[in-house]
């Protein structure tokens, strides 16, 4: 029996990836993987690439029966999918993967709207579990089966049902040699996407069954030693496992008998039994009577094995009940943590919740695991509610793409409600409401470090790789001189407050203060007394100076001095990956986490440094890029961020 696999897929639109796998095991089986993403083209290619790797050496490469092979593959692969799409990497997938053994049985799983169709005969049949409502991103169930000579398997990241009939589903697997070209040009037609595959079997004598496990004599011609000591070996190890709770009924069954008289009957019997054997006129009977006790004890073992592993599935889907119930229960009790206003207790219980749906989905008879997606779901709402999470997407305030495609923005200045400064390594980008003017060159041979607005004298300064200061005065460059004979000192950022330019120097533990005098700056002098911040990325100045450092935790200063600084009731590791800290006058204090592309704000802790966690904004869409920075407008009515090519903007509303 000949069995061919073509693959293919409709046009793409924007927005969706499609791809088409098919691939062979080490043992020679056939393996295919269908995807369909809603992503952009490189997070798709990624999780492609990612989920091929994860099939190549889960499943192909591995040891053991296909169906145990595929299970342990789909456990890594829904990890993969689960991760991705709570980073918001991708936003739906639909997917299909299938392997077919050398026992000629196929095994298939689906996830989303992916589905597959068995064509024998004249008839069509779903062989993949539909079911309405939202679908499902993640491999739930693996259908089984036997394939025969001239069936035709057709699959598809979509529901082929939309576009044909099951009718026309069997006319066109008839038309052999065109099935795959004919199935994606029907969906072309009808303005459907999807990633097809077209599994033919040809010749040859009906398969086995699964179920009909082969004997020694019989084994798979080919298979090597390894294989064959392989699949003993697994067949001892479940016999290891189930025989000693054997040997416990029927040890219990023996002592419930009357062990003395059953003796002395069984001693009787088998005397008598041996005399039929010698016996020519009584040894056919004494030979059938041997060959049904055998069957009998044969029965008996069996029954007493399944009577085991049954037992022990009811107990794993009882206790895997059980742990269903607790994880609701705990998503409630964290519930009321919140309105009690313990947030640190609810989000722990939410933790530990999460955890144990994780488990239920891990389990390998694949109980509950619609019902531990679903409270995967409802873990995350509920930990977005509590922690104060805004999903949104932000309005784009201006393309800076549009005047130089190839563009890679490294900071961002905001001047005034509306009116920004962007730059590049080179050139700076005025956008006014949402124009964007010329860009104005400011230095030849250096590059930008970093940027910022004096605004006591009107200026824009900036620092470049020259170990050069630059102002920018009534639109024109001018370099600035310091009084220090050694020059400027190259910082990680600068702020300016009041008459003076402070550069944060991480490399020698400092802060440096520069005054500025008429048209030059005066000689440095070391603002930080005892602060330990030779890890630091960023910093604000309000008065008092926050640096934020690269473990996420910020350093307050007052005149040099350490004081105290602590964010309360803030979800675990809030600040982990954040690059930019914003203070507003009298306000608040923004961070911004380009890992998870969200602004994150806190109270600045008056007097006594005690902050608070706010609130965080999670900006969704597909052109976000890397965010590099941040403005907020003094009101805090509205926030800016920029990325790479474009500035947007999040209305926070009135304060």
């Amino acid at each position: 029996m000949d069995i061919t696999v073509q693959s293919g897929q409709t046009k793409a639109g924007n927005g969706t990836v499609l791809a088409a796998l098919t691939m062979e095991s080490v043992h020679g089986e056939h393996v295919c993987l269908l995807l369909q993403m809603e992503a952009d083209s490189v997070d798709g290619k990624a999780l492609e690439k990612e989920m091929a790797g994860v099939v190549k050496h889960s499943l192909l490469e591995t040891e053991g029966d296909a169906s145990a092979r595929l299970d342990g593959t789909l456990k890594e692969l829904n990890g993969l999918l689960k991760g991705l799409l709570l980073s918001g990497s991708i936003r739906d997938v639909h997917a299909i993967i299938s392997i077919v053994d050398n026992r000629g049985n196929l095994h298939v799983s689906h996830a989303g709207r992916a589905e597959a169709y068995v064509v024998r005969g004249a008839s069509a049949s779903q062989i993949t579990e539909y079911s309405r409502g939202k679908s499902t991103p993640a491999f739930v169930y693996i259908a089984s089966g036997s394939l025969e000579p001239r069936d035709v398997v057709i699959f598809s990241t979509q529901r082929l049902l939309r576009a044909v009939t099951p009718a026309q589903l069997v006319q066109i697997a008839q038309r052999s040699g065109h099935v795959i070209n004919e199935v994606i040009h029907t969906l072309d037609g009808e303005k459907e996407q999807a990633a097809v595959a077209v599994l033919s079997v040809s010749g040859g004598k009906q398969m086995a069954l699964e179920d009909d496990a082969p004997a020694p004599a019989r084994e798979r011609k080919g298979a090597s030693p390894r294989e064959r000591r392989g699949r003993r070996l697994a067949s001892a190890g479940w016999l290891t496992a189930v025989l000693p709770a054997v040997k416990d009924r029927t040890v219990g069954l023996i002592t419930s008998l009357d062990l003395p008289g059953f003796a002395v009957s069984a001693k009787k019997w088998t005397a008598g039994f041996r005399k039929d054997l010698k016996d020519p006129a009584r040894k056919q009977r004494a030979h059938f009577l041997l060959l049904a006790g055998t069957i009998a004890a044969f029965i008996i073992i069996w029954a007493l094995l399944q009577l085991t592993v049954n037992t022990e599935k009811s107990k794993t889907r009882e206790e895997l009940g059980v742990l269903v119930d607790q994880i609701g229960t705990e998503i409630r009790t964290a519930d009321n943590r919140r309105i009690a206003g313990d947030v640190d207790a609810a989000n722990a219980i939410l933790e530990r919740a999460e955890e144990r749906a994780k488990q239920v989905m891990d389990n390998e008879l694949g109980l509950y695991r619609m019902e531990a997606l679903d409270l995967l779901d409802r873990i995350r709402s509920k930990r977005e509610e509590i922690n104060n999470i805004v999903r949104l997407a932000p309005r784009i305030v201006a393309n800076l793409a549009a005047k130089t495609p190839d563009i890679t923005v490294q900071g961002f200045i905001g001047l005034a409600d509306g009116e920004f400064v962007a730059y590049d390594r080179q050139d700076l980008y005025r956008v006014l409401l949402n124009s964007v003017e010329n860009p104005l060159h400011l230095t030849d041979e250096e590059l930008i470090v970093s940027g910022i607005s004096f605004a006591r004298y009107q200026t824009l300064v900036f620092q470049t790789t020259g170990n050069t200061v630059v102002e920018q005065i009534a639109g024109q460059p001018t370099v600035m001189k310091t009084e220090d004979p050694a020059g400027w000192i190259t910082g990680q950022s600068m702020e300016a407050y009041l008459r003076f330019l402070y550069i944060l120097s991480p490399e020698n533990n400092q802060i440096y203060k520069y005054e500025r005098l008429s048209n030059r700056y005066g000689p440095p002098s070391q603002y930080n007394v005892n602060g330990e911040i030779s890890n630091a990325i960023d910093m604000a100045i309000d008065g008092n100076v926050f640096v934020l450092k690269d473990d996420g935790s910020v350093v307050k200063l007052l005149r040099g001095e350490t004081k105290s600084f602590v964010i309360r009731r803030a979800p675990e590791n809030l600040l982990k990956d954040a690059t930019r800290i914003y203070k507003v006058p009298d306000g608040s204090i923004y961070f911004l986490d380009p890992v998870g592309a969200r602004v994150i704000v806190v109270t600045d802790g008056g007097q006594t440094g005690e902050s608070s966690y706010v609130k965080q904004y999670v900006l969704e869409g597909d052109q976000i890029g890397k965010l590099i920075d941040l403005y907020v407008d003094p009101d805090e009515t509205r926030v800016y961020v920029v990325d790479e090519k474009r500035i947007y903007a999040v209305d926070l509303g009135t304060k």
